[in-house]
């Protein structure tokens, strides 16, 4: 029941900072330097981003979705590190890591949520989709339908509303530059831990680990072949954290410590999806990639918080001075998207 109650907390509570797993060293460019690069410095790398996900990849769609049980951060002090210093949408206290994948790639930030450009805005959201992209993220969303269902957008939802968007570009573009723009954008995934919290919690509706596993990697791997099929090529993917180290959880340990099986589910998902992705490079010609190790530079984060550019972990919460920059540190450059690998 403890357990269970751990998790509700975590899904309810999301990611109060997304820094506090070192969201950051995604980021990509600028690796081993202890300054930011600005996107201004950066020559743009693609044309636009596509980005899927959940809470650590939402920057605002939650907020247009109703019912009393849909996560938000519409309140302080999300935002609060923001240059606006206000809520955005986005679960954490300032920029998340779709913002900081996106600036390593040239641009300011994240691509603006789908939610507020459509469907009656179609002009802003072709206008939108060919000069910077389109976030689909979604705050609870699942790899499958029946996480959460209801208070979120679903990654099989998210990708029906990317068909949708394309079926206005091509209508404004043709088919032939459509094809072409695509193939040369990025398309960025964050998702999976909510199915974990789901199966934890006891809702859902499989019974063995084997099974969820395998229910996860069929619709991830439907997920990106459908994508692929509309025109999709450069895939940018980060694996699932270490679930039970967010400071909600921590807090709520009684200890201050992780807790190990929440953890081994994460690790059990990160392991599936390596052969996945290797599989899908063989049967999809052109499809490349890059995978980024959250759970493994979350756990340094933890185990070296110097290293990274934090003062200290008081307790549960970790404290970053001086402020953060879009860099990797340069002892880990190894669980940074490869730009470069997937741009060229």
């Amino acid at each position: 029941m403890a357990r269970q109650l751990a998790a509700k907390a975590i899904r309810r509570l999301l990611l109060v900072s997304i820094h506090v797993l070192g969201a950051v060293a995604f980021a990509g460019a600028g690796a081993g330097r202890r300054s930011a690069v600005r996107p201004s410095e950066i020559t743009q790398q693609v044309p636009a981003v596509f980005v899927f996900g959940d809470s650590t990849m939402d920057v605002g769609n939650n907020n247009y979705l109703s019912g009393e049980n849909v996560p938000r951060a519409n309140k302080p002090y999300y935002g609060v590190d923001y240059p606006t210093s206000r809520p955005t949408g986005r679960f954490s206290n300032g920029y998340n890591v779709a913002d900081f994948i996106a600036k390593a790639l040239g641009f300011n930030e994240s691509p603006p949520a789908y939610l507020s450009l459509a469907p009656e805005r179609s002009n802003s959201l072709v206008v939108a989709a060919v000069s910077r992209g389109v976030s689909y993220a979604s705050a609870g969303a699942g790899i499958l339908d029946s996480t959460y269902a209801g208070e979120n957008i679903p990654l099989s939802k998210q990708v029906r509303y990317f068909e949708s968007t394309m079926a206005h570009v091509e209508a404004s573009n043709g088919s032939r530059a459509t094809s072409k723009f695509l193939s040369r954008s990025l398309f960025l995934f964050g998702i999976g831990s909510n199915d974990l919290f789901a199966y934890a919690e006891g809702q859902s509706g499989i019974n063995d680990v084997a099974t969820l596993y395998a229910s996860l990697i069929s619709n991830y791997s439907a997920a990106i072949t459908d994508l692929y099929k509309g025109g999709a090529r450069k895939f940018a993917i980060i694996n699932v954290g270490p679930l039970r180290c967010v400071p909600v959880v921590r807090l709520l340990s009684g200890t201050g410590g992780c807790d190990d099986d929440l953890n081994q589910l994460a690790i059990g998902l990160d392991d599936a999806i390596k052969p996945m992705l290797t599989g899908l490079t063989s049967r999809l010609h052109g499809l490349v990639y890059s995978l980024g190790n959250f759970y493994d530079q979350a756990m340094d984060n933890f185990a070296h918080p110097k290293a990274f550019g934090k003062s200290f972990i008081l307790q549960h919460i970790v404290i970053w001075y001086p402020p953060l920059s879009a860099d990797t540190h340069p002892r880990y450059p190894w669980y940074q998207i490869n730009i470069p690998s997937i741009t060229s």
